[in-house]
Formats: structure tokens, C-alpha cells, sequence
């Protein structure tokens, strides 16, 4: 989903520094129930709260909370019926999905098999233009972007009854079910088509919360569903996700408890937070993968072969092993591929991977012989959002490298806020190459290659488009073993590393502060809080 569910994460336990597993306090609150309200920090939604147009952190951090899809995903990645009773198929191509009776919106109206189906009709309705469509893609009665082919609706779904559907798709793909837990396919009530903007300032939901308010740049404050009845409890009385622009600011307030839980460590704490007696610290392996985007459309580094140069000499010309111990003093770990070592199927055996390793020289070789295709006039600039924990210091840091080890002109590009950094990239008007980053929407290494290169993908922020990529996708997808799926994989990498749509950098592990007084302050998969496991 984002810029941030599976089987378990190759083994490896979540283990958190310090005394985090203290004893639940329960879900009362005690005597004042504002106690027991979770603080956590995050940034402003990019845009109004409609899950099919959600896909940056800030908007899911409430999407998810708020809404329940067919599945859910425990902490370690493993994936769970919650809405949905059965989702079975004999083909892996068509899927009947029955639901549980019983579920409710928070407004009081049912959820239903046409709770989904009209969602998903809406966020595939090309008049929509929602930013999750690609995720459609898989359905009959779609074009290769997502969009239905059929006006409004996707032939391939078909409601047999209230609570019974069949989703049909172009070709079997037998993880169909483990990625029905994203937010581009969860359920919407009847009351959201009437007005879509004005539901996504005050979404209703079926999920563990509610949205009680949401004052833009500041905060939004969500409580428990009382007609909740899924795999996520809450066991605290409210989660508020407080906007901030300054991540040195946050850890201020974790240390003197006026926030509960930041799930970055900014740089100038990366040091010295695991033996600050003021915070809980947290450090685990995490799955977020780094890396800068270079737009296929920029002057210099289109899909050709001075493009290809110029992209292989960047990257070369970047020492992520210096940075990640400079700037993240090693909470960061460099890059071998274009996923996480945490997911299944992960390989660092890819042919062309050497293009991740630190050389000068050969950067230098590369970066001339595209300058004999086509000289390179002007400043490399590499954009960013300056309220994001250690953004600014990693992106000069690797711009100084790209300046001297290539001996040219480069600078890095700040904006104040993500919102306004991501409306740029959604508009393709940033016109310049940018900070991306990818939070898994479900344990697979698919799910870090489709949504971000696959040809018209909603998170394809860089418009890269390769026909035998996509093929290698399709192909991955209809694979009936692990095995074979990552073969098909790795080889789709292989293409990745020659044609570099965004150069990896690095694998963002955890290191998060709760404040003192959290207890069960845990993480999941995709690096975040168990919010409705936290109490104090």
C-alpha cells in the first residue's frame, strides 16, 4: 500500500529493547478513560480518507483502524478470515467469497457482499481516478491500469447473494486471497457514494475504530467501534495520531510523555536512544525498503541507453554501507535487491545486483559514456519531504556523494511537508528525481515490485513500463508453488537492476521510542505499532 501480512517473517522474532511486554492495563481506562489514549506519531493524509485512493502513510495509518477487509493480518504477517467466512476457488481463477453474518458499519447498516463489490466498482470506475485502481488490474473487466473496461462496473464480480460473492479474475493466481486485506479492497456503506469527498473527511467504517475528529495539521482522534467484532480488539480507549513537521520535536515529547509512541527515531537520537532512561526503546529487523525514484520522463535519464548509464553510475556512485552507519548509525541496512530479506522467496543471489555496490570508477566510466550520447548540462536534484525522521540528513549526504564522485552539479531539493511533497509526485510535476519509500501491503515480494513498477500501477510514481517485466509479474502471479513464484521473481529483478527505475538503497529497520508508562508496544510486519495492542 504504501510508502509503508504474510507468513512469519522468515523467522525472525520481534524482539524490542527494554521492558515492553508489561501487563495490560485492559481496554476501561480506568477511572478517566483519557488515560488510556494512545498518542502516536504521524503526518496529514495526502487526501480525504477513501480507502481506494489511500496510499501513503499517513492516510493508512487511520484507513487501516478504521475499516476491516475480508482478511486480516496478524503481527507476525499470517493472514486471517475477519469479514470474510471462506474464500475458496477449485481454479485459482474464479473465487466464490461468503461472508460473515452479522457485521455492521459504525453507522448501523450491514455489511454486505454489495458492501464490496460497489467499493471496488468505484475504486476501478475510471471517472474515479482512484490512486489504488492497479489494484483491480487482477479482475476481468479491467484494462491494465485497473480501470473496468465496462463503465462503472467489473464484469468479473458478480453479487449471488447478501452475503456471497464471486470475483473472477484474467488469470489464476493462487495468493489472491492473502492480499484481500489491503485497504483498495476493503468494504464502503451506501451513504459514502452519495458524497465520496465529504465521506473521506469523516469515513464510516467497520473497523476496530472510529474517526471522532480530524483537524487538518494537527491531529486526528479515532476511539473504539463498540460494534467491532473482529481480530483486532482495541485494548486501549483511543488512538490520536498527532502531524508533526519536526521529528526532533516528537522524541522531545515522547522523552517529557506528552506522546506515546514514535514510530522513527530521527537521526539525532540514533545513538544514544537505546540507553535513554527517559523512553522505551524498540529495535527489531524491519521490512520498509528506501530508495530514490528517477521519473522515466526527466531530460537524461529516459528508458534508453544513456538513461540506463546515467541511473547504473548514480547508483554506483552512492556508498550505502557509510551512510546507513553515519546517518542511522546501522538502523538502516543497505540494500540487496528491490524488497526486504524479511519476505518469502527473498534472494541477494540476482544477477546485476553489483550495480547496489559502492564504485567510483566504474560510475565514473558510466556517467562518461552517456555524456558521449548526450552531454549532461544543469544540477541532479534529488526532492524530498523535510518532516520525515532523518530525510533531510540522508539525502545530502548521498547528493555530496553524487557531487563529488561524479564531479557534477547536484543538490537536494526540500519540501516542508509530505502532503504537499506527494501532491507534486501524484501530479507529475516534481521535475526532479525523489525520496520513495515502500511499506508492504502484504507479505510477499510481489507486492514490492507490481504496485510500483508494473506498467500503470498506482504507485508506479516514476512511470517505468516493460512488457517482459510485466509478463515475469503475470507469470509470478499464476504460480502455484513459493518456489516457482520466486524464480519468476528474481528473474523480473534481473530486468529491475539493468533498467533501475529507482535506485535501492536501503532496508529501514525499526528503531522506535514508546514513552515511559506504554506497555505492549509491538510492531508488525510492515514496521507499525499494533495500535489496538497498546495501552498505558
Amino acid at each position: 500500500m504504501r510508502l509503508t501480512r504474510r507468513t512469519r517473517l522468515a523467522g525472525i522474532a520481534l524482539v524490542a529493547v527494554g521492558s515492553l511486554t508489561l501487563a495490560a492495563c485492559g481496554g476501561d481506562g480506568g477511572e478517566d478513560s483519557s488515560d488510556n489514549v494512545i498518542t502516536s506519531f504521524s503526518t496529514e493524509p495526502q487526501n480525504p480518507l477513501v480507502p481506494s485512493n489511500t496510499n501513503e502513510v499517513g492516510g493508512g495509518n487511520i484507513i487501516d483502524l478504521v475499516f476491516a477487509g475480508l482478511v486480516s493480518y496478524t503481527p507476525e504477517g499470517d493472514t486471517e478470515m475477519e469479514v470474510a467466512e471462506s474464500i475458496e476457488s477449485d481454479d485459482n481463477r474464479t473465487w466464490t467469497i461468503t461472508l460473515k453474518d452479522g457485521w455492521t458499519f459504525s453507522d448501523g447498516s450491514p455489511v454486505t457482499a454489495q458492501s464490496f463489490v460497489d467499493a471496488w466498482n468505484y475504486g476501478a470506475d475510471p471517472d474515479n481516478a482512484q490512486l489504488g485502481a492497479y489494484f483491480y488490474k487482477p479482475f476481468e473487466g479491467t484494462d491494465d491500469d485497473g480501470n473496468s473496461t465496462g463503465g462503472d462496473t467489473i464484469s468479473g464480480l458478480e453479487v449471488t447473494d447478501e452475503l456471497s460473492f464471486t470475483a473472477t479474475l484474467k488469470e489464476p493466481e493462487a495468493e489472491f486471497p492473502k492480499r484481500l486485506g489491503y485497504s483498495a479492497y476493503y468494504p464502503l456503506p451506501e451513504s459514502a457514494f452519495e458524497d465520496m469527498e465529504a465521506f473521506g473527511e469523516s469515513p464510516i467504517g467497520n473497523g476496530p475504530y472510529t474517526l471522532e475528529s480530524w483537524d487538518h495539521d494537527v491531529e486526528a482522534a479515532l476511539v473504539p467501534n463498540g460494534d467491532y467484532d473482529g481480530n483486532r480488539a482495541p485494548q486501549n480507549e483511543g488512538v490520536t495520531f498527532k502531524f508533526y513537521t519536526d521529528p526532533d520535536a516528537a522524541y522531545t515529547d515522547v522523552q517529557s510523555g506528552n506522546l506515546d509512541v514514535l514510530d522513527r527515531v530521527p537521526p539525532s537520537a540514533l545513538s544514544s536512544y537505546e540507553e535513554d532512561d527517559q523512553v522505551q526503546p524498540v529495535t527489531e529487523p524491519g521490512s520498509v525498503f528506501m530508495s530514490f525514484t528517477i521519473p522515466s520522463s526527466l531530460a537524461h535519464f529516459g528508458e534508453d541507453e544513456e538513461g540506463k548509464l546515467r541511473r547504473q553510475a548514480l547508483s554506483l556512485a552512492i556508498d550505502r554501507e557509510q551512510i546507513a552507519e553515519k546517518i542511522f548509525n546501522g538502523a538502516n541496512t543497505a540494500a540487496t535487491d528491490f524488497s526486504s530479506p524479511l519476505m518469502p522467496g527473498y534472494t541477494e543471489d540476482i544477477p546485476g545486483s553489483e550495480v547496489l555496490e559502492f564504485d567510483v570508477e566504474q560510475a565514473k566510466d558510466l556517467w562518461a559514456q552517456a555524456d558521449a550520447i548526450a552531454p549532461f548540462e544543469g544540477t541532479f536534484e534529488l526532492s524530498y519531504n523535510s518532516d520525515g525522521p532523518g530525510n533531510k540528513e540522508w539525502v545530502e549526504a548521498a547528493v555530496n556523494q553524487i557531487r563529488t564522485n561524479l564531479e557534477i552539479e547536484a543538490e537536494p531539493k526540500a519540501f516542508a511537508t509530505f502532503g504537499e511533497f506527494r501532491e507534486l509526485v501524484t501530479n507529475r510535476s516534481i521535475g526532479t528525481a525523489f525520496r520513495t519509500s515502500w511499506q508492504p501491503d502484504y507479505p510477499s515480494v510481489y507486492n514490492y515490485l507490481a504496485p510500483l513498477y508494473g506498467t500503470g500501477a498506482g504507485s508506479n510514481d516514476g512511470d517505468y513500463s516493460n512488457a517482459e517485466f510485466d509478463d515475469l509479474l503475470g507469470q509470478a502471479a499464476a504460480a502455484e508453488s513459493e518456489d516457482e513464484r520466486a524464480q519468476f521473481l528474481a528473474q523480473a529483478q534481473e530486468i529491475l537492476f539493468q533498467d533501475l527505475p529507482a535506485i535501492p538503497l536501503w532496508n529501514q529497520n525499526i528503531s522506535a521510542v514508546g514513552a515511559q508508562g506504554v506497555n505492549n508496544l509491538e510492531f508488525n510486519w510492515q514496521n507499525v505499532p499494533v495500535y489496538h495492542n497498546i495501552t498505558k
